[in-house]
């Protein structure tokens, strides 16, 4: 049917002229009125009574049949359209609730392109959904910026760490080291595994949320390589929470645990055993600067206070 009679079928009334019913109906008011013009030339006597009876009949059984079929349309429509529609409204949201699903488990939350500098709205999300864990597990070469903030939350969590090992040519960043001195201040537990050859792609898994740093994509080089942020029960945050749990429980990579009440002399040998080089109480003091001076650079740039 053209678009325009579908424009025209609107309700019931105009329904009715658009069925075999209807056509009855007008064939109906036709008859009635030619026998009406018929009986007004006719002289009075019984051959005009009879056409008279006739056009009243028939406009009567036109008039009746126009409610019945309006009354029966009416509940056809009820009975069968509103039914299907509302069918088709629930497959509809069914649809849209699946499509929100494979969004959820496939498609990332949030994608923040390179930059050269950091991104405030990145780390504005970032501490969002630090302050909301319970639980933070880091895998990377550098741990400088996840150890700034660490200090700058006031919140505590159990803290799990996967470092490139800087004694490993391979592992090219003593800036692992960051993490290991400054975050357990905030962490009610650190548990440390150092392996030789990480991933090269930064990982950061919240109770909510896992962040996928893209050091990998040599296409777009930048200090702040492009991040993928995925919920919690995507099909990403799954996986790579039982890849972080099967290379944190590798046999063949060295485990530290780290407490906040580990005394220092205790924690330098541990510091030492870990990046296989001494630590003297100058130097201490001195990579402590060199890290607060950084910590406050980064506070700015980023937006995040202090």
């Amino acid at each position: 049917m053209p678009a325009e009679a579908k424009g025209l079928r609107e309700n019931s009334i105009q329904e009715i002229f658009w069925t075999r019913t209807g056509l009855l109906l007008l064939i109906l008011v036709v008859v009635s009125g030619l026998a009406m013009i018929l009986s007004a030339n006719l002289d009075p006597g019984v051959g005009k009574n009879l056409v008279n009876a006739i056009a009243t009949g028939t406009l009567v059984s036109a008039i009746v049949g126009f409610g019945q079929t309006l009354i029966t349309a009416t509940a056809t429509q009820r009975a069968m359209l509103t039914p299907l529609v509302e069918e088709s409204r629930q497959a509809l949201r069914d649809l849209a609730d699946e499509y929100r699903s494979m969004n959820r488990e496939f498609f990332p939350t949030h994608v923040f392109e390179p930059t050269a500098e950091p991104n405030p709205a990145f780390n504005r999300l970032m501490m969002q959904d630090l302050q909301n864990t319970r639980q933070y597990l880091f895998r990377g070469f550098s741990g400088r910026h996840a150890a700034a903030r660490l200090l700058l939350s006031n919140a505590e969590w159990e803290f799990r760490g996967v470092v490139a090992d800087p004694d490993n040519a391979s592992g090219i960043s003593g800036r692992a080291r960051y993490l290991i001195r400054h975050a357990r201040s905030r962490c009610s537990r650190m548990e440390v595994t150092v392996i030789s050859d990480p991933p090269l792609d930064r990982l950061e898994i919240y109770d909510d949320s896992v962040w996928v740093t893209l050091y990998s994509d040599a296409h777009s080089p930048a200090e702040y390589p492009r991040t993928l942020r995925f919920s919690e029960g995507s099909f990403i945050y799954n996986m790579e929470r039982a890849e972080f749990g099967r290379i944190s429980a590798s046999r063949h990579a060295h485990h530290l645990v780290i407490t906040p009440d580990l005394k220092r002399q205790e924690f330098i040998a541990r510091y030492e055993k870990i990046t296989n080089s001494t630590l003297t109480e100058e130097q201490f003091l001195e990579l402590n600067a060199q890290f607060y001076n950084f910590l406050r650079e980064f506070s700015v740039t980023a937006q995040l206070g202090s």
